[in-house]
């Protein structure tokens, strides 16, 4: 199965937080996704939510639509046996304030 781990952090503490956290975490990224490489498909890093544009029922707005302490900040998708292995997964996933979800892709063949 496929799961999306959803990467969640509070986006304020890296104001000012030094350079070398962020090459810190950089770094453990690399380090998970090597040791993690036979399962994981994809991922990317978002940008913040001040660069995100939302739309709602055809309106267009700047920014993210809910105001939350935590914002989704990037993703890896996995493959894995099942939730229990996604999860052993997840929890090796590096985060700086946050946390992160494991959801199962909804496989709906090709659209």
């Amino acid at each position: 199965m496929k799961y999306a781990v959803l990467i969640y952090g509070d986006e304020s503490a890296w104001v000012g937080a030094p350079e070398s956290t962020s090459g810190d975490l950089m770094t453990k990224h690399r380090t998970f996704m090597s040791s993690n490489s036979g399962a994981i498909i994809g991922g990317e890093a978002l940008e913040p939510t001040s660069m995100a544009t939302s739309i709602r029922d055809g309106d267009v707005t700047d920014g993210p639509y809910l105001e939350t302490k935590e914002a989704l900040g990037g993703f890896y998708l996995i493959e894995a046996a099942d939730l229990d292995a996604a999860i052993a997964i997840a929890k090796q996933v590096p985060t700086y304030h946050g946390g992160v979800e494991v959801r199962p892709v909804w496989e709906t063949g090709a659209m």
